[in-house]
């Protein structure tokens, strides 16, 4: 009986895509099982990868909009349309992420969220009434205020002065116009994609957690958790949305909150969103393995990442999951109670990471092959 492999990984940052890496896990398969029949279904959990995913597994297309990037400087994002013609997608990262910035231009006391606010303006004005944001990778902490602003929302002082952009003029806001929003919001159907479910302040919350690696010394962050205290109270104030406690308004410095407050949009898990938009569990059935990958496994993988996502859905159906991993940290052993039933680094030799980045296709086949043929071993009884 032909054998059914599902090939599920997201991308390998700085190396492949989810799509490539998916081709090569399917190359290794085939080495070790030439008759087993291999399905591709590249996921992401909403961070990096979340485009390529739905838009190349939709057959969709792909746009470039010059907009404001993080910290003011024009920057050339990606975007695109799914399949059905009707669904936008947009990596914030792409237009307002962490790594369109070297290290000493990080600075979410004031980078913004503006840039991409420009792109889902542009979506709405091209007609398009669904529109999916994915949020990993940001280097803000505005609250989506930039986003916000360049939609029409109006952000003033005490005086009615605009605020400048970034989190940290967010303490001086007094009040928020929606008089000028823009029409399309209240007709579109706006997702926000999320791998996190942090609140917007606190010790879990948006700063705390993620400002640091953004830049933020601890009196920064001290800083940006208040002044995101004082806009999630004026936003209840001004719109009736409490979002100080939602679960996942804290992605992207905030910008769940955002979204939430003035594009009336729905939060879910970037993973199980991805799922459901390439029918992931209708192919299931007949399935003897699926084989999921990610760059770093380790104890975070365990919140709602894509390996762990699609373990989820495949262990409801019986159907076992095996990771292939591009290096191994600190706690991937957790993975274990959380459906991975095995994991295997890729690396067949030592490396250095950069080495490891260059060989990424044929690590990958290689280590699915090995994987495969264990799974052939029967210890003697």
């Amino acid at each position: 009986m032909q054998k059914k492999i599902l090939v599920s990984p997201q991308s390998f940052k700085g190396s492949v895509s989810a799509l490539e890496a998916a081709r090569a896990i399917a190359k290794g398969v085939q080495a070790a099982e030439p008759d087993a029949q291999t399905v591709l279904l590249p996921v992401a959990d909403g961070g990096d990868g979340t485009l390529n995913a739905l838009v190349d597994g939709t057959n969709g297309e792909t746009f470039r909009t010059v907009v404001t990037g993080p910290v003011g400087q024009p920057v050339e994002a990606l975007w695109g349309v799914m399949g059905d013609g009707r669904t936008a997608v947009i990596e914030m990262a792409r237009a307002s992420g962490l790594a369109l910035l070297t290290p000493r231009r990080r600075n979410p006391r004031v980078a913004t969220t503006r840039g991409t606010g420009e792109i889902i303006k542009e979506a709405l004005d091209r007609g398009y009434t669904r529109i999916i944001v994915g949020l990993g990778g940001s280097a803000t902490n505005d609250g989506g205020a930039g986003m916000a602003a360049a939609l029409g929302v109006k952000f003033l002082d005490a005086r009615g002065h605009p605020l400048a952009n970034g989190g940290a003029a967010l303490a001086r806001l007094a009040r928020i116009d929606l008089s000028e929003r823009h029409p399309g919001l209240d007709k579109a159907e706006v997702i926000g994609a999320t791998d996190v479910t942090n609140p917007l302040c606190g010790p879990t919350g948006a700063s705390a957690v993620y400002g640091p690696q953004k830049g933020a010394s601890p009196e920064v962050v001290a800083e940006l958790d208040a002044a995101l205290a004082n806009f999630a109270q004026v936003v209840e104030r001004d719109t009736g949305l409490p979002v100080l406690e939602r679960p996942r308004a804290g992605a992207a410095g905030g910008l769940g909150a955002g979204l939430l407050a003035f594009a009336g949009a729905e939060l879910r898990s970037g993973i199980d969103m991805v799922c459901d938009v390439i029918n992931f569990d209708q192919h299931l059935p007949g399935a003897s393995l699926v084989i999921t990958g990610e760059g770093r496994a380790d104890h975070s993988s365990i919140f709602d990442k894509a390996p762990v996502g699609v373990a989820r859905r495949a262990n409801a159906l019986g159907v076992p999951t095996i990771l292939l991993a591009g290096s191994l940290g600190t706690g991937y052993e957790e993975l274990y109670q959380h459906g991975i039933a095995g994991i295997m680094c890729i690396a067949d030799r030592p490396m250095t990471y950069e080495q490891s980045l260059a060989r990424a296709e044929e690590l990958l086949a290689g280590a699915a092959e090995r994987a495969l043929r264990l799974m052939k071993v029967r210890l003697p009884s």
